[in-house]
């Protein structure tokens, strides 16, 4: 059994497995994190009406089956585009990575980028954006898709935890500049997961 055992581990180690798990209370955390920043005048992208309203975000519950482990492929020498945003303002990321898995039986994957202004400061050096749509964009979810934020994957894994999905501030106010989701990250699945459509 020994043997056994440290050959898995071996396996692991070699093809970059992630042994990352699910965490309930984690995700509870974000959440609860979440809605203390949007009640915050100080930190809320809410509009004034909204936020004298405020109850709380509308979150799908949290589900294991969205806490994804993917294959994560770095694609080096990609050159630098200007991401369209919901106003004129083009900010300059790069494509980072791909990341590969399967929800409902299908394959899917997004593609992971870096924003060229952000990794100018130590904090983001290592943080990916990850914006995508799914089949609950313009219905269940908001039209404009969700972001997550990742960090850069140590191996060839990367945990996205859709449950962490959030709005774009311009599902709340149109005073912000927004990235667009690039079409390439469409997914033909329903990520039923994170934070849902601001009804106000």
């Amino acid at each position: 059994m020994r043997y056994i055992l440290l050959f898995t581990i071996l396996l692991q180690s070699f093809f970059g497995f992630s042994q990352e798990k699910f965490d309930l209370a984690a995700a509870k955390k974000y959440q609860k994190t979440l809605n203390k920043e949007y009640a915050d005048p100080k930190t809320s992208p809410l509009e004034p009406n909204d936020l004298a309203n405020f109850k709380g975000l509308d979150f799908y519950p949290i589900s294991a089956k969205y806490f994804v482990v993917a294959k994560f492929v770095r694609t080096p020498n990609e050159k630098p585009f200007k991401m369209a945003t919901s106003t004129a303002r083009q900010p300059f990321y790069v494509k980072y990575g791909e990341a590969h898995f399967e929800i409902d039986g299908q394959k899917c994957q997004l593609n992971l980028y870096q924003s060229l202004d952000l990794i100018k400061d130590p904090k983001y050096k290592y943080d990916l954006f990850l914006p995508f749509f799914d089949k609950t964009s313009g219905k269940e979810s908001y039209i404009g898709g969700k972001y997550i934020d990742v960090k850069i994957p140590k191996g060839n894994t990367i945990v996205i935890d859709f449950n962490t999905s959030y709005n774009p501030y311009c599902a709340y106010s149109h005073h912000y500049s927004c990235p667009k989701v690039p079409m390439e990250n469409d997914l033909k699945v329903a990520i039923r997961a994170g934070v849902k459509k601001f009804n106000d």
